[in-house]
């Protein structure tokens, strides 16, 4: 059979079902997958959050895609040219017929890889201007409060402790953070931005300058502090903050934009606070020359004090020329109180000579003119007044008359617009009353239908009886009912005793204790016993 009748008889597959069934195959072999190349064609997450890129190497190359929720999640960011490891699915898109990897996870591959990228990472915050010099704050000499960051499990808080005992204790707060892995560059973050947000003042004192600090450890375990997150809280500390990340040979982005790098946690300590002897020390021997500069002054000033007093004249030679200033005023002060007294007189005899009797009169008659002149203007001003204050009354009285006249009218409008009102409500009321009423008679006559209908006296009227026990409790078998048993029958006229038959046998499982024969004279014939029925419940 030739090739083309062959092929005639093959299966007939649809683009779509093709599609599909290469994208089953593709994930059913490759479910997850470990890829090792090269970034390209990275431009940045899409406008939707989802981020498209290729990984290639010398020969091949492969397209990926990362979601937009795995990217959110992704501590470490793809970028283009980057080595990298990705973990994922592999899949295929039947919209362009090629298959992708599905990005789960991201790492770089290898330390060649992270010196890249912590190189363009320091490039990119230096040209910020988060590196600069001027950035940078002086330590206080001497904090009241130290704050560090650190893991509160490790020997680092142990050696800063114990090191700041040594030199100057003083008080330390501890914001325990990871110091390593998923979610510890967060933690640092926010630790540095808790401490700056304390008020001053607060229940929580203010630290007066941070130690973020960590042991040794490879450029993986360090990488957290090389995180950006890290490095920018750091920046906008507004507290004096020390990093003491690794050994000395250990370089991460904090150190740069820290206002002090520390080689060790232990040297960061020491770097805080001063040394306590050495200021014992210190301000003793200022003290020691403190007071002997003052022994040296006080006696140069004594020196002086003495060659001032040598050059000072006596006190006799100072007292002569005023003494005899003095002896000269006390012999010219009677003439000169005479000569006073004579100038007085004569000024008072020349104001005296003006004071005559009709001067006074002429003064007196021009105050009592203006006097009259005055009281004249008061008077009319007073009645102008007056008559202007009477006008105002009583175009008040006008208004006030009127506005009384509306309100009134206002206030009985109002009270027949409520008046009619509270009339509507009360019908509404008393219709709503009504309709109440019925809906719950109607309520209570189909609850009491409904009763009848469960009630257990509807079966007796159909021919049916209740037994009950001496006790009054139902009886559901015959077995129950011992030989002379006094039973109750209820029927749905009334209640009847009875007595069980005694010829017949007890049931074996409960079978009663003989009952002594009662006499036949003292036999007598049972009263009938009318009982209220038992109350059967409500039903709702």
């Amino acid at each position: 059979m030739p090739p083309a009748e062959q092929l005639n008889n093959a299966f007939e597959f649809t683009v779509s079902e093709l599609s599909q069934s290469l994208k089953r195959t593709v994930e059913d072999t490759y479910g997850h997958v470990r890829v090792r190349g090269e970034i390209s064609g990275f431009r940045g997450a899409h406008s939707s959050g989802h981020c498209y890129f290729a990984l290639k190497d010398e020969s091949a190359k492969i397209e990926a895609v990362i979601w937009k929720g795995v990217h959110g999640r992704m501590r470490f960011k793809p970028q283009e040219g980057l080595e990298v490891i990705a973990t994922g699915k592999l899949t295929t898109y039947p919209g362009s017929s090629k298959y992708q990897i599905v990005i789960e996870a991201l790492e770089p591959a290898g330390i060649g890889a992270l010196m890249a990228l912590m190189e363009e990472r320091k490039k990119k915050l230096a040209a910020e201007g988060l590196f600069d010099e001027a950035r940078k704050q002086l330590l206080p000499w001497l904090p009241e409060v130290i704050g560090v960051v650190t893991s509160p499990t490790g020997a680092v808080i142990r050696d800063i402790l114990h090191r700041l005992e040594d030199r100057f204790p003083r008080r330390v707060l501890v914001w325990p953070v990871k110091v390593q892995g998923d979610g510890s560059a967060e933690q640092v973050a926010a630790a540095i931005r808790g401490f700056n947000a304390l008020p001053e003042g607060g229940k929580i004192p203010r630290p007066d300058v941070l130690i973020v600090a960590r042991g040794g450890g490879s450029l993986e375990d360090l990488w957290s502090f090389n995180e950006e997150v890290v490095v920018r809280a750091a920046a906008d500390s507004m507290i004096p903050l020390i990093s003491a990340v690794g050994h000395e040979t250990d370089i991460t982005l904090i150190d740069f934009v820290a206002d002090k790098r520390a080689p060790t946690p232990t040297a960061a300590a020491e770097m805080a606070v001063p040394v306590r002897s050495e200021l014992f020390v210190e301000v003793a021997d200022l003290g020691r020359r403190t007071r002997a500069y003052w022994q040296r002054a006080q006696e140069s000033r004594r020196s002086e004090l003495r060659a001032a007093a040598r050059a000072l004249p006596a006190a006799g030679d100072l007292l002569a020329i005023p003494r005899q200033r003095l002896d000269s005023a006390g012999a010219s002060l009677p003439r000169c109180l005479k000569a006073n007294t004579h100038a007085h007189f004569r000024r008072f005899a020349a104001a005296s000579a003006k004071l005559t009797l009709r001067v006074l009169h002429g003064q007196i008659s021009q105050a009592d003119h203006r006097l009259t002149v005055c009281g004249e203007r008061l008077g009319l001003s007073a009645r102008a007044l007056l008559r202007r204050r009477r006008d105002r009354f009583a175009g008040l009285e006008v208004r006030l008359r009127a506005s009384k006249l509306a309100n009134a009218q206002a206030q009985r409008n109002a009270i027949a617009r409520q008046r009619e009102r509270t009339h509507r409500l009360g019908e509404r009321a008393g219709r709503a009353l009504v309709t109440l009423l019925q809906r719950l008679e109607a309520r209570v006559e189909n609850s009491g239908k409904l009763l009848s209908a469960l009630s257990y006296r509807s079966v007796l009227a159909r021919g049916f009886a209740l037994v009950r026990d001496e006790a009054g409790h139902p009886l559901h078998a015959a077995e129950s009912i011992g030989p002379g048993a006094r039973v109750e029958i209820e029927f749905a006229d009334g209640r009847v005793g009875a007595t069980a038959d005694a010829d017949r046998a007890a049931p074996a499982a409960k079978r009663a204790p003989p009952q002594p024969k009662p006499a036949a004279q003292d036999a007598k014939p049972a009263p009938k016993r009318l009982a209220k029925p038992v109350d059967q419940g409500s039903l709702f």
